[in-house]
């Protein structure tokens, strides 16, 4: 007889625990154990949550090289069945060789589950009959569990799913999470003291009351998706969204500003163009439509479509197509954690018939389709990788732009770390053209994100190694860094409501000199579409306590030495950027924190 000393380990999170019998096989490339039932000293705290265990399962001779564990668990005699959340199984052989079994799953049934040992491998490396045979069932649940739906034509496809708890277990929000966050503009009026409120259907009636209840920001461009949008109607009033051009200028201190603005996209008689030199109504009314723009194309395609929706397609297209043992998702799967969940919750209640966006923004509604339609059809691949998004737009010299600055670094910094993930893995261009795995997962992308259109550069398959670092480096980067810049200071920059005005009541000025306070402030939201939109902006930019900062993996799906390096390597790279940041903020009268490593989170989570 030969003995395997087996040690599992359950996970440190709210209930993990299981008290049902769990039991074990191993499986080797030379043969199988019995099913084990695994009992010790410990014996109803050996599965608590935190808890390490140890047991031993004999054999009559060596399995082998060991290939995969089945776990499965049975409730006690006049028990309920529960769920248990393993971290991982560590089995020592008796030749002293570690195996190491990644689970991170819930279990939750009485089935038989199958895990890999954790060295990675890519399809046509999975030699044992047994590995090839529990990889294919793991793609066909997952293609049961993971299915493609579509929200709206002219969109990105999303996860098909009635809510959070029809959800596969390990994609949902945390217990903490859970309930930390409701989705809710209550909340937000709740905390910020606005609930009397959001009643209030009438006009402010001076620019002094806004300040006593919020707080004062700006920045511009070329808001062409807007042209021709239909707005919304917003307490039974026709709303009006412009679509402005905007000319800036870069002034001897170092300063960007708007030297002229054009509210609608074609010259015309009543289409002046407002000047810092005109009358103080004038030249603020054309600024406030102009920043009300640009909370519609910064919430629908830089914030939705770019980072939200994009990102959902990615993790769902991994789950779909990538099985645990394959390097990809290994790499990816951090950055996947709670997107399903979040972007369910935001469908149903931000963007939905009666979601807050909807009833309470002047792109709510059939505009909003519009501009994400729109949207989508401007996606190229190079404005979603930073380097070439900088250049192509001629922002390389804008002074005091420190997302640009930071965002550079911080994806060189991931590119280093995919580029040694990946280099270790893929040793040749070949490699990367046989991978039908990976290539299932790209095609899913272009398909069921990019919906097949002709995006200039989207690809559709990969062919060298240069290309899967890269596209693997835009994908971590828009789930993590990317969402951090464009929704971390949603509430510093828009909570004073003249600067980012959700809606607006009139049209637009078309003779100059026409504008004073009281026209301004007939312009402005209602009451209680201020306190609305000014609640949820808060309740975006809030951070969970269980918030998952850029490179702290908490799971170890790698096994491998040199790949654990390189994750030690890259988190201490993003500590040196974060300390680099927080040195030159010191120098900065507003200090740009959305890209400090420490302040991102490593997935689309909020």
């Amino acid at each position: 007889m030969v003995d395997y000393e087996v040690t599992v380990y359950t996970a440190n999170r709210t209930a993990a625990t299981t008290f049902n019998n769990v039991f074990i096989k191993l499986v080797g490339t030379s043969g199988e154990s019995e099913r084990k039932w695994l009992f010790n000293l410990k014996g109803a705290s050996a599965f608590v949550r935190g808890a390490v265990a140890s047991f031993t399962v004999s054999c009559p001779m060596s399995l082998g090289k060991l290939v995969l564990v089945e776990l499965d668990k049975k409730p006690l005699l006049l028990f309920p069945e529960d769920s248990w959340f393993p971290a991982k199984v560590e089995v020592k052989s008796p030749d002293g060789d570690i195996y190491n079994f990644p689970v991170y799953r819930w279990i939750s049934d009485s089935k038989v589950h199958r895990f890999r040992e954790g060295t990675a491998l890519k399809g046509f490396e999975d030699s044992h009959h047994l590995g090839r045979y529990s990889r294919e069932q793991e793609l066909k649940q997952r293609q049961k569990d993971y299915c493609w739906d579509v929200y709206v034509e002219g969109i990105p496809h999303c996860i098909k799913t009635d809510g959070p708890s029809s959800l596969p277990p390990e994609v949902r929000f945390s217990f903490t999470k859970q309930t930390e966050f409701l989705f809710t503009a209550s909340t937000g009026l709740a905390e910020l003291k606005l609930k009397g409120l959001v009643d209030n259907k009438t006009n402010w009636t001076n620019i002094d009351d806004i300040d006593r209840v919020f707080c004062c920001n700006i920045f511009l461009c070329d808001y062409k998706r807007m042209d021709g949008v239909k707005a919304n109607t917003i307490n039974d009033e026709k709303q009006y969204l412009m679509a402005p051009l905007v000319l800036l200028h870069k002034t001897p201190d170092d300063k960007l500003m708007p030297i002229a603005i054009q509210l609608k996209q074609k010259p015309a008689e009543d289409n002046p163009i407002f000047l810092p030199s005109d009358s103080e109504y004038d030249w603020l009314m054309a600024k406030i439509f102009v920043r009300s723009a640009d909370f519609s194309e910064h919430q629908l395609n830089v914030h939705l479509l770019r980072t939200h929706l994009l990102a959902e397609v990615f993790a769902v297209s991994l789950l779909r197509n990538v099985p645990m043992v394959h390097p990809l998702h290994k790499l990816l799967i951090p950055h996947t954690r709670y997107t399903l969940q979040i972007n369910f919750l935001a469908r149903n209640r931000l963007i939905s018939e009666e979601g807050v966006f909807t009833k309470f923004s002047a792109s709510g509604g059939e505009g909003m389709i519009t501009i994400l339609r729109r949207s989508l059809s401007s996606v190229t691949y190079s404005s979603l990788c930073v380097p070439e998004d900088i250049a192509e737009r001629g922002v390389k010299d804008v002074p005091n732009f420190y997302y640009r600055d930071d965002a550079l670094r911080l994806w060189d910094t991931i590119n280093r770390f995919v580029r040694g993930i990946l280099t270790y893995y893929y040793k040749t261009d070949a490699e990367v053209q046989q991978d039908s795995e990976l290539q299932k997962w790209i095609l899913d992308i272009f398909e069921h994100g990019f919906l097949s259109q002709p995006c200039p550069g989207i690809p559709q398959k990969l062919t060298t190694v240069d290309e899967l670092i890269k596209f693997v480096t835009m994908v971590i980067f828009t789930g993590s860094a990317q969402h951090a810049a464009v929704n971390s200071g949603q509430f510093d920059f828009g909570s004073w409501m003249p600067n980012t005005p959700i809606s607006l009541q009139l049209p637009p000025p078309t003779k100059k000199g026409e504008a004073t306070e009281e026209t301004m402030l007939k312009t402005l939201p209602d009451v209680n579409t201020t306190v609305q939109g000014m609640a949820t902006l808060w309740l975006l930019s809030q951070q969970s306590s269980d918030f998952a900062p850029l490179g702290q993996y908490s799971e170890d799906h790698f096994s491998e030495e040199t790949p654990r390096q390189m994750m030690a390597n890259f988190k201490k790279e993003l500590a040196a950027l974060s300390a680099a940041i927080k040195e030159r903020n010191k120098t900065l009268e507003v200090p740009y924190t959305y890209l400090d490593p420490e302040e991102v989170e490593n997935s689309v989570a909020i």
